[in-house]
């Protein structure tokens, strides 16, 4: 039981209740897995989905936030995206140049946000780093390093902040979550050093092509027909890429929201013809960057073929 519903519809009404039954309806996970999921945010306060590109990690994240809460509720989800330019004062606090020409001291994204779960301990709130591995997070964490760890946080851990006032002390509340993403695909995967490993559970997110509530999916936008299609040539070229332990690898596998519609599609053929010449084939071409022109066009080919 995540959350006790009489409460939560008093305090907020209008806000919709979300349950493992909506969580499988929305992503392509088992329950089994969704339930280890949610156990090692519990444990560990912080998690991190790592998976190939195409398996909606970040999708994945937000619904989990909605899962764990037992509500949707945005107010209480943060998002940001790591990039090798982000700082510890876009992160936490910095001088930022100011309307009269000099700097100011400026809160970042993440200290506010702690800020506003400190202010309602009794709600939980939810950090969402997307792409965490490619900041530079030694610079852009700082002293938090320490202060992300499950058994320190609250107020006995409380630090000084780099940049600081009044001598005031900094402290992660308990009722904060932090989800990171990573792309396994990614070949700055050697700058994730040991420090955030020991800090945070590392879940794989798989491609889902086997899944019988994907092919569901599937089927009501595509039909039978370009679903088989689509699962059975994806998976062969995810077998080849597995086997391709010397370049590539599990890590690298293509993922199945590449495939996944919204909307009704008039003409499935064009659609794939597109996936395939404007998303897939840009990928297999980077993999395989020093394969010949002729082996690379037959893997396109034999994506195209019936």
């Amino acid at each position: 039981k995540l959350w006790n519903k009489e409460e939560i519809v008093d305090d907020y009404p209008l806000i919709e209740e979300y349950t493992m039954e909506d969580i499988l309806k929305d992503i392509f996970i088992g329950q089994s897995k969704i339930e280890d999921i949610i156990f090692n945010l519990d444990y560990k306060k912080n998690i991190i989905l790592q998976g190939p590109p195409g398996v909606g990690k970040t999708f994945v994240a937000k619904k989990l936030c909605y899962l764990h809460q037992g509500y949707k509720c945005d107010d209480q989800i943060e998002m940001v995206q790591f990039h090798q330019s982000y700082s510890y004062e876009d992160f936490i606090r910095g001088y930022r140049p100011n309307s009269e020409g000099g700097f100011s001291l400026k809160d970042g994204v993440f200290y506010k946000f702690v800020q506003k779960a400190i202010a309602n301990p009794d709600k939980k709130y939810y950090f969402i780093i997307d792409e965490i591995n490619r900041g530079n997070l030694s610079k852009i964490f700082g002293e938090l390093m320490m202060l992300i760890e499950k058994d320190k946080r609250g107020q006995d851990y409380k630090v000084a902040l780099t940049y600081q006032e009044n001598d005031e002390k900094f402290y992660i509340p308990e009722n904060l979550y932090i989800i990171g993403t990573m792309n396994t695909a990614d070949r700055s995967l050697a700058m994730v050093d040991y420090a955030l490993r020991r800090r945070f559970a590392f879940i794989d997110i798989e491609p889902a092509f086997d899944s019988p509530v994907l092919r569901s999916h599937f089927e009501k936008y595509l039909g039978e027909e370009m679903t088989t299609r689509i699962i059975n040539k994806i998976n062969k070229l995810n077998n080849i890429i597995e086997k391709d332990s010397l370049d590539l690898g599990r890590g690298y596998r293509i993922g199945h929201s590449y495939f996944t519609p919204t909307e009704d599609i008039a003409d499935v053929e064009f659609w794939y013809r597109g996936i395939i010449k404007m998303e897939i084939e840009p990928l297999i071409r980077e993999y395989w960057f020093d394969r010949s022109e002729e082996e690379i066009q037959q893997r396109v080919d034999d994506l195209l073929g019936n």
